[in-house]
């Protein structure tokens, strides 16, 4: 048996070292690079970055205190959230560089397991090989590339900062070197929950390296298993009250236990063998064969590396691996999954040490087997970093993600869901109804699916097909303010104003800092003529969501129906800054202008409207008006041509071309 604590130091181990780390890095280059041209998802991204005011206002004391406060969508994680907030201080919205601040933190990592296991084992290459692995594995490129997946990689990073400052303590217990270790354990804790495990951890490492004094080593993690339990208990009830924890109603025990026993032998064959990834897996009954035979092969394997005789690293590996995947599992259902890729983040270390060190004792005893084994070392690694190249591509936009999810796994309606709005924000309206449409069919009770279904129908003009889905939407979720602002929006276009204002309102009350609710109410004060009002919520709106197009619009509109153009054309102006291939905000902003008495100005902005849109009627009908007012009479009568060529029957464009023509000859008569 490999004893590679008693091994003499090896000449040139820090050039080794040096050029094993720099293989590390190469290889997470090769296959995260591309993530600096991805762009954000659709799913969770929102949550946490894109749609999150608080983020998005960057690092200030606000922002701060509700990094620590906030249990927002069932998390307490503060510095993942202070990531995020850093992120965006420094970097804005460019997604690339959010995407690489994930990929630092990996490698980072990466290159710490290695220098921890080499520091426990004193063995090189299966320290290497075991790092190679967490480095590029393709069951971890959703916790790398996924920018919501930050917890992930942060979490990960201060399980390896914790260990190595364990590491320091085993070796000269001081007050100050726990404590340290506690820090780190709390930070990473503060990161993501997941990482309650590691005092069990920690003791497998005592059990490798040997330490004696067996009662002394359980006590002295007495406090972190005390703050593991603590936090471990926090994480239940916030994830319970914010509703992400399933009722056994929902997802029965038995359902769960079977599901849990699978999902351990699963994700040991998607190590061997990583096929048909996808970022979502929906929960489906696992087979009575599968259940059984997971749950004899769990049994027999722990049996097994649990009797006297079995060399260390197996023992350690697989429980590692068993360990700390057990908060996941699924015995608490958290979420719809029957698994996820970004649960193996931390345990697959254990397979990886596992057959790493198996390995190099079988290289130790039969030493002619070298060549075959490093080969299949090196084929392994090759082929896990190709799939997690391919694989990591389909990260690069939720078209992409999805499309591949849909096709990798069966019934999906998460990804046909998430497709659809995808193809909807795309511009893509009939192919996002058509993937709403399958979501809906697979899962009838998915009320986010019924709302994106009616909500895509309202938006093509088709109320009375969206309505019957934007109900249902409302009735399988009355907490969701999305459907309840698609409601108010139906009911408006139905001309039901006071019951479209109550439906608007509620989505207020559940989430005050919905823009949409505050636009959709704003537009049905202003139908009554509530014009202050009206402009207080869109001006919320704004604070909701600053720089949104949409609001600056309604503002426009609203200014300029109260007559105070000055400020209409402030609002159009930034709302071509901000869509500036929008046809209607030329054309408004040339209204605005024309009814300031600025013809030039109102005549340059008509004509960009045109430009846009050939075929805007009442853009070139403005633009001949502006261009005769000006005294451009036959310019003027060129544009009333082409409005009477796109519409013959405009009787007022007729009238003013016979006009404009009449005032052009009488000007060359004089």
């Amino acid at each position: 048996m490999v004893d590679p604590m008693k091994k003499p130091p090896q000449p040139r181990r820090s050039r080794l070292e040096l050029w094993i780390s720099l293989a590390l890095l190469a290889a997470i280059i090769a296959v995260y690079a591309q993530v600096r041209s991805f762009a954000f998802i659709n799913y969770d991204d929102p949550d946490y970055v894109t749609a999150n005011t608080h983020v998005l206002s960057g690092l200030n004391p606000q922002s701060l205190a509700w990094a620590f406060t906030s249990t927002q969508d069932a998390n307490w994680f503060p510095l993942t959230r202070l990531s995020h907030l850093a992120d965006v201080q420094l970097f804005g919205l460019d997604a690339g560089a959010h995407h690489l601040t994930n990929v630092a933190i990996h490698g980072l990592s990466a290159l710490l397991l290695f220098v921890l296991l080499k520091r426990i084992t004193r063995a090189s290459w299966p320290s290497a090989f075991a790092a190679f692995v967490f480095a590029v594995h393709p069951l971890h490129v959703e916790s790398v590339a996924w920018v919501s997946e930050r917890k992930d990689v942060l979490s990960g990073l201060f399980w390896m900062l914790t260990l190595w400052a364990y590491l320091r303590y085993s070796d000269r217990t001081t007050f100050a070197r726990y404590s340290l270790v506690v820090l780190l354990f709390c930070c990473g804790l503060m990161a993501k929950p997941m990482i309650v495990t590691l005092p069990f951890v920690m003791l497998l490492i005592d059990y490798w390296r040997e330490r004696p004094g067996w009662k002394r080593l359980i006590l002295e993690k007495i406090p972190l298993f005390a703050i593991a339990i603590a936090a471990g208990i926090a994480t239940f009830v916030i994830q319970q009250r914010g509703g992400s924890v399933s009722t056994i109603a929902q997802v029965p025990l038995q359902l769960r236990l079977g599901n849990a026993a699978a999902s351990y032998i699963i994700y040991l064959a998607q190590f061997l063998w990583p096929a048909k990834l996808a970022v979502f897996y929906p929960f489906v009954a696992q087979s009575v064969w599968m259940e059984v035979s997971a749950v004899l092969t769990l049994l027999v394997v722990t049996f097994t590396v649990l009797r006297r005789g079995v060399p260390r690293y197996l023992t350690i590996g697989w429980l590692w691996y068993v360990g700390t995947l057990f908060p996941v599992i699924g015995l608490i259902q958290v979420g719809a999954q029957s698994r996820a890729d970004r649960y193996t983040y931390i345990p697959l270390i254990g397979i990886s040490i596992a057959i790493a060190f198996g390995a190099a004792e079988l290289i130790e005893r039969r030493p002619s087997l070298r060549p075959a084994i490093a080969a299949c070392a090196v084929a392994a690694c090759i082929a896990w970093t190709a799939v997690a190249m391919s694989y990591a591509s389909d990260w690069q936009s939720s078209i992409a993600l999805f499309e591949h999810a849909a096709h990798a796994t069966r019934a999906n309606y998460i990804a046909y869901n998430n497709l659809g709005d995808a193809l909807r924000d795309a511009g893509r309206p009939t192919e996002a109804i058509r993937n709403f449409e399958m979501a809906v069919e697979i899962k009838p009770a998915f009320a986010e699916a019924q709302d994106n279904l009616g909500e895509a129908l309202l938006s093509q003009g088709r109320l009375d097909e969206a309505l019957p889905h934007i109900l249902e939407a409302v009735r399988l979720d009355p907490k969701a303010p999305e459907a309840r602002v698609n409601l108010g929006t139906a009911m408006r276009q139905r001309g039901m104003l006071k019951g479209s204002e109550v439906q608007y309102r509620e989505a207020i009350a559940l989430d005050p800092e919905n823009a949409a609710a505050r636009r959709g109410l704003g537009n049905v004060l202003a139908q009554q003529n509530r014009f202050d009002e009206a402009l207080a919520q869109y001006r919320e709106a704004l604070r909701v969501q600053p720089g949104d197009p949409d609001s600056h619009y309604n503002l426009g509109l609203l200014a300029a129906q109260m007559g105070n153009q000055g400020e209409a054309i402030a609002q159009f102006i930034e709302v071509v800054r901000l869509q500036p291939s929008s046809p209607d905000a030329r054309f408004n902003l040339g209204n605005a202008l024309a009814q300031a008495n600025r013809f030039e100005d109102a005549a340059a902005a008509f004509q960009a409207a045109v430009r846009l849109k050939p075929d805007y009627v009442r853009a070139h009908f403005n633009l001949a008006s502006s261009l005769a007012t000006l005294g451009r009479y036959a310019d003027a009568a060129r544009e009333f041509e082409a409005v009477l060529q796109l519409q013959p029957d405009f009787a007022e464009a007729r009238k003013n071309l016979e006009l404009c023509r009449q005032l052009q000859a009488e000007h060359h008569a004089r």
